[in-house]
């Protein structure tokens, strides 16, 4: 598969040493392969996919809905579907039920493991709590959610058995009050991650949305990383991968347009320190930069309201430490690895 087929090119300068090439054998559309196809491909192995979700009751059941009636019930593609209510305050845990997926609290997975809030430990939990041996992770918030997503990440792992790990790509449109930006919406990957990821991976420039929180891998490799536990877990796989597997493991799919609930300003402040955090630890792990101290660890943010003496803003202090289980595989051998490693 050719990357201009995906509208994949580069424009003004040369890319990083192998990406061109990467971009040219790696890079494919979700409408290369139809489920039928995939699913003669499979030839006894097994999917699950698992979609994290915390107060998503409006987008989650027609996820699942469409999984099982197009991927399960019509197509025999996908095994089995599991929720993972990620400390939900709306009805999303009864939404997915009645939809016709598996549905388990974030906490009661390897009970009596303390549990750890974050986007990367209901990901972790939903990898222990499943049993397919290839794994799709979909988001719950999308609005134009259809089966080619599941579809388009399963195509390069049942084709090559040299991929371990693909990511989604697509347009993220980001609507506002007066105009709608067509691919605004990935604010955070193009002002944090992908200039870091230039600066210190650049054979990992080739990934159009390397945060994509739609991405399948093998179990067996899956479980053999660790899970950051909050919003760098995107992040950490990437680039545990890329050092332990190979750029030539990895893959990217074009999914089209990805339409979603956007977070506010701060919410991504945080993302952003946490996405960086990660990427300084791994720094560190990879031998790729020393610092003289440890980063610090607490964000100071502002935010309207009475404030000290009438100020109108007020300072807010949040803790965005790195956190992050062990790889699943670890567990078999030493349970209370994941207890000392997110201590």
């Amino acid at each position: 598969m050719h990357a201009t087929g995906t509208g994949l090119k580069g424009a003004g300068h040369a890319v990083p040493a192998g990406v061109g090439d990467w971009l040219a054998r790696r890079s494919s559309r979700a409408d290369d392969w139809t489920a039928a196809e995939l699913a003669a491909a499979k030839r006894g192995r097994t999917v699950s996919v698992v979609i994290p979700a915390r107060d998503e009751q409006e987008t989650v059941g027609e996820i699942v809905r469409t999984i099982r009636d197009e991927l399960m019930e019509r197509t025999p593609l996908v095994d089995e579907v599991l929720v993972v209510d990620s400390h939900s305050r709306d009805a999303t845990a009864a939404v997915a039920a009645e939809a016709g997926a598996t549905v388990v609290a974030q906490d009661a997975v390897l009970h009596p493991l303390p549990g750890v809030r974050g986007k990367g430990e209901a990901l972790w939990k939903g990898l222990a709590a499943t049993t397919g041996e290839l794994v799709v992770f979909v988001d719950a918030d999308l609005y134009d959610f259809t089966a080619g997503y599941v579809i388009g990440l399963l195509g390069p792992l049942l084709s090559d058995p040299g991929i371990d790990y693909v990511k989604g790509f697509y347009h993220r449109p980001l609507a506002g009050a007066e105009r709608s930006d067509a691919d605004g919406g990935g604010r955070v990957t193009e002002l944090v991650a992908r200039p870091l990821l230039n600066l210190f991976w650049p054979e990992l420039a080739g990934f159009v949305q390397p945060l994509a929180g739609e991405y399948a891998g093998r179990r067996e490799v899956l479980e053999r990383i660790p899970f950051v536990t909050h919003y760098g877990v995107e992040m950490g796989h990437l680039i545990d991968l890329v050092e332990w597997r190979g750029l030539d493991a990895l893959a990217q799919v074009d999914l089209g347009i990805r339409t979603h609930r956007h977070q506010g300003t701060q919410a991504l402040g945080r993302m952003s320190g946490q996405i960086m955090l990660t990427i300084l630890d791994r720094l560190d792990t990879y031998g790729r930069l020393v610092t003289a101290e440890p980063p610090a660890t607490l964000l100071a943010q502002f935010r309207r309201g009475a404030g000290v003496r009438g100020v109108e803003r007020e300072l807010v202090l949040t803790d965005v430490s790195l956190t992050q289980r062990p790889p699943l595989a670890s567990l078999h051998s030493d349970p209370m690895a994941a207890m000392r490693d997110s201590a």
